[in-house]
């Protein structure tokens, strides 16, 4: 069934608007706010299913009046000791076999900051939608010019992959770990998706922008269901010489095809693209003066998804 692109951004930003409240409410009453002992902000929230699972220390403190679940360190512990404390927890409760997506660990950490742009903490990957964090990622799109026409180059995720397999997706992406800058990100995920040589992408890869977010995870996303997930992408663009092709190298990406416009537009349409694929597909149609105003009704709306304002807090990175 083919969709408006309005409705194609909201599936990934599918979390109720400021615009909303009631559906909001509705949604954080049956959460409770993540918070850091010395620092105000709310960082996330966790669904009472998963508070009620999670094996918690004595570092935490719950409070099931309130809805909260704090990391009661010291206000003055470092990244490292609230790291540490964090990750014993997530160990103690993946060993339970009681929530299925800490049965994924990846070993990789990603950060959780504060107010001002602090280094709070770091958090396995695969926990980070069970306590509701803002994520940060990278993603590329490649294309060609054919004549006065520009064709993309789609990638189709392995059928065996946790999230969202046999999807497409654009050329390469991927997780932004503690410590790395976007673009150094970008040029691993180039090489280790779509055989795409260092020089090549440094030298002409252009930054799109950062798109914003919030996404709750369906039962393609893999493990448990109605986790939230805001998110940052960070998003750039790369014209290709028509003789390179990108050549999967690892088991991830099945294969990559170049679609036209036209190609692309209806498989958007149709929602075969990875959720946060589609939007960005959507951003460089946008860039690029195909979708407008003029011939895209709910633009106005279009762009305010693919921008939301994420009432977390939120560090961002230099993208080049």
């Amino acid at each position: 069934m083919s969709k408006a692109i309005l409705d194609v951004v909201k599936e990934c930003d599918n979390f109720a608007s400021n615009d909303e409240p009631t559906s909001q409410s509705e949604v954080l009453t049956k959460c409770y706010t993540f918070k850091v002992n010395g620092c105000s902000a709310i960082l996330g929230y966790i669904l009472h299913d998963i508070v009620e699972k999670v094996k918690w220390s004595d570092w935490w403190s719950i409070d099931h009046h309130q809805h909260t679940v704090t990391l009661a360190t010291p206000a003055t512990a470092t990244a490292d000791m609230r790291s540490c404390v964090l990750e014993e927890t997530l160990q103690d409760t993946r060993k339970l076999g009681v929530i299925s997506m800490l049965q994924s660990w990846r070993d990789e950490t990603f950060p959780v900051y504060g107010s001002e742009g602090q280094l709070l903490l770091e958090i396995e990957r695969c926990a980070t939608a069970l306590f509701g964090i803002v994520t940060y990622g990278v993603q590329l799109l490649c294309y060609v010019r054919d004549k006065q026409d520009l064709r993309l180059w789609i990638g189709r995720r392995s059928e065996y992959k946790q999230t969202y397999p046999g999807m497409l997706d654009t050329t390469a992406a991927g997780g932004l770990v503690t410590g790395k800058l976007p673009i150094e990100a970008l040029i691993c995920e180039a090489h280790e998706e779509a055989s795409l040589p260092e020089e090549m992408v440094r030298g002409k890869v252009k930054p799109m922008s950062h798109l914003t977010y919030f996404h709750v995870r369906g039962s393609k996303a893999g493990g448990e269901i109605g986790l939230l997930q805001p998110e940052v992408e960070y998003t750039y663009e790369l014209e290709l010489d028509p003789g390179m092709t990108p050549e999967p190298r690892d088991t991830e990406v099945e294969s990559f095809s170049l679609y036209t416009i036209d190609e692309v537009l209806r498989a958007l349409r149709e929602g075969q693209f990875k959720p946060n694929s589609a939007i960005v597909i959507v951003e460089f149609l946008i860039l690029h003066g195909i979708i407008r105003a003029e011939n895209e009704s709910g633009y106005a709306e279009i762009l305010s998804h693919l921008h939301r304002q994420l009432q977390f807090p939120v560090c961002i990175l230099p993208s080049h």
